[in-house]
């Protein structure tokens, strides 16, 4: 056995034999750049102290990672296809850990959100090659199954992102966050040369680069748009965005209309299955990542938990994940995808609908419903539609394809983000102000109070370290008036610090609500929309016929085949044309053994 897979998988003369532990690998590398994320939620109070971040710096420091991430994905999925699917995975894996190196470094927002940016970039290589790869080397008949995995770790690493890091902020410092990439994707490197065929696409026509440009051009001014206007206003940044958004998609849009061989058919939209797929998963990552965003601040910073313990509590998010994965497997073939879809989204909509019921008085047992099943939703939504947009894409373009189901999520996922985020902090201004009234609070101290949660108990906690101070000096005075004045001082702002805290925890679990509400508004809407988009049925006829060939692989094609004679036997007629010679017996084998990805009307013919 060669220690380096060298043998594309397009030219296997039957499924890959050590495929299962390919997806190990796959997995692996989706795990790392999802973790970047979501490791660094629970690590941004230590690094917003350390380097005096500000607002506006800290929320480029998490979205440095995601505008390269959105806006390269679609031309990088084509170059994958054209040169090298794990080329492309091992590139991105070896940019993502320098990236993380750099980070591990980093002494200023400016290098921080530098290294993000690379990560971002390497980021963008990894996740359209490992949903590519998936596709490419498993056999048709498999493919639901391992998405299902592929969807199943994409959860986990949802809550293992915190847990890791929460761990790692206990005895280090949050530079220590980055460095758990760097041996993940190292072994990730070595195991894909081992396990991971390669793979590429099966013509050598040139890559549509204008379009993929123009695809970069305006994803990355929608990303921007929508970080930059609803967190620091709607000044001339955001506006251009906006502008340069909106002129990017009507060139791209042309100009793929016109090219014979674009870098994505624009016309695949016009499809209901793949335009409702895709519209699922945005709408479905904008309530999910709008929903983490606010809960992991409302776990650490109202109730009190640090980063690790903040991440056990996530884990019946991803445990949740895995049944509803498994679930779906059930699922699908008995009902239907439009059916379980949907049912996946109605569970995502309860799951914010019973957020709205988050209070003052609220305690961790009440998030745990709420999170169980937002994952079981995750987990039956997710892998349908990202089975239905790769199966959209031929093998030629499974690049593109995993691009395309990448790019809706990251979309959603910011737009969520943006949303969500920008109603809570605008809700939590507008509860505190009214909450403070009347306490005699300084306006500059409000101001600072308004900007984050994270902010406001930092301002009380700032008045209590006055009183502190005043306690401190009335029990050193020798003049027992000035020891009262000072000890009814110290007494008066203890009280205030305590009213404070307790104004900016309830003011925050107040706007969790009514972000919440919102969010479940907009999900039961696009549940409406992405149930009317889907078919009610989607297969039939002749493709159910071709898949039957498809799933049945290379040494069960003769049976399938007498099935589907069967089939067209029973079909109704068209008018007859005129018939080929017959033959009395069958055509002799090909040289080369027979591509079990081939198309099976072919293979049926045979």
């Amino acid at each position: 056995m060669r220690l380096v897979m060298n043998e594309p998988v397009e030219r296997t003369g039957r499924p890959y034999p050590r495929r299962w532990w390919a997806l190990l690998v796959l997995c692996l590398s989706l795990l790392i750049i999802v973790m970047a994320n979501t490791a660094l939620t629970v690590a941004a109070p230590d690094m917003t102290r350390d380097l005096g971040l500000s607002s506006a710096d800290l929320q480029w420091v998490i979205d440095g990672y995601t505008v390269p991430y959105a806006a390269l994905m679609l031309l990088l999925g084509a170059i994958g296809d054209k040169y090298s699917r794990r080329g492309a995975l091992i590139l991105g894996l070896t940019v993502f850990g320098g990236g993380a190196v750099f980070g591990y470094f980093a002494d200023s927002s400016t290098t921080v959100i530098a290294a993000r940016a690379v990560m971002g970039f390497g980021a963008a290589l990894i996740m359209p090659a490992t949903l590519s790869l998936l596709a490419a080397t498993f056999p048709r008949a498999e493919r639901a199954k391992a998405i299902t995995l592929w969807t199943a770790t994409a959860g986990l690493a949802i809550a293992a992102g915190p847990v890791v890091a929460g761990a790692l902020l206990r005895d280090h410092g949050w530079s220590s966050t980055f460095l758990i990439n760097v041996p993940i994707a190292a072994v990730a490197i070595v195991a894909a040369l081992v396990l991971v065929p390669p793979s590429k696409a099966g013509h050598s026509e040139r890559i549509d680069y204008v379009g993929g440009l123009l695809s970069v051009v305006w994803v990355g001014a929608l990303v921007y748009m929508i970080i930059e206007g609803p967190h620091f206003g709607w000044g001339a940044k955001a506006v251009t965005a906006a502008v340069v958004a909106g002129l990017g998609l009507i060139a791209f849009v042309g100009w793929e209309l016109r090219h014979p061989r674009p870098v994505l058919d624009v016309r695949r939209f016009a499809d209901r299955r793949f335009a409702g797929s895709n519209l699922a998963v945005a709408l479905f990552f904008l309530a999910v990542f709008g929903a983490f965003y606010y809960l992991t601040q409302h776990l650490q910073f109202v109730l009190g938990y640090d980063a690790l313990e903040t991440g056990v509590r996530m884990l019946p998010l991803a445990g949740a994940v895995f049944v509803g994965s498994a679930l779906t497997g059930w699922l699908t073939p008995r009902v239907g995808m439009r059916w379980t879809v949907g049912a996946g989204m109605v569970g995502g909509t309860v799951a914010l609908a019973l957020l709205t019921r988050v209070d003052a008085g609220s305690t961790y047992g009440d998030f745990v419903a709420p999170l169980v099943v937002l994952g079981l939703a995750i987990g039956l939504a997710l892998s349908p539609c990202t089975d239905a947009i790769m199966g959209s894409f031929p093998e030629s373009e499974l690049g593109v394809g995993g691009a395309v189901n990448d790019t809706s999520l990251e979309l959603g996922g910011s737009l969520g983000i943006a949303i969500l985020g920008s109603l809570l902090a605008t809700s939590y201004g507008d509860h505190l102000t009214s909450a403070t009234k009347g306490s005699g609070l300084p306006a500059n101290a409000l101001d600072t109070a308004r900007d984050s949660v994270g902010a406001g108990y930092a301002v009380a906690q700032g008045i209590g370290d006055k009183a502190h101070a005043l306690a401190a000096k009335a029990a050193a005075a020798t003049d027992p008036q000035q020891a009262a004045q000072l000890k009814q001082q110290a007494t008066q702002l203890a009280s205030g610090a305590h009213r404070m805290a307790e104004a900016v925890g309830a003011s925050f679990s107040d706007a969790v609500a009514h972000t919440s509400l919102i969010g479940a508004v907009i999900l039961a809407v696009g549940t409406v929309v992405v149930t009317v988009l889907l078919p009610r049925r989607e297969k039939t006829g002749a493709v159910e016929t071709a898949e039957v060939v498809e799933a049945a692989g290379v040494g069960e094609a003769a049976e399938a085949a007498d099935d589907a004679k069967d089939a067209v036997a029973a079909a109704p007629k068209p008018a007859p044309e005129p018939a080929p010679a017959p033959k009395s017996a069958p055509e002799p084998a090909p040289e080369s053994a027979p591509d079990p990805h081939a198309e099976p009307a072919e293979t049926a013919a045979k």
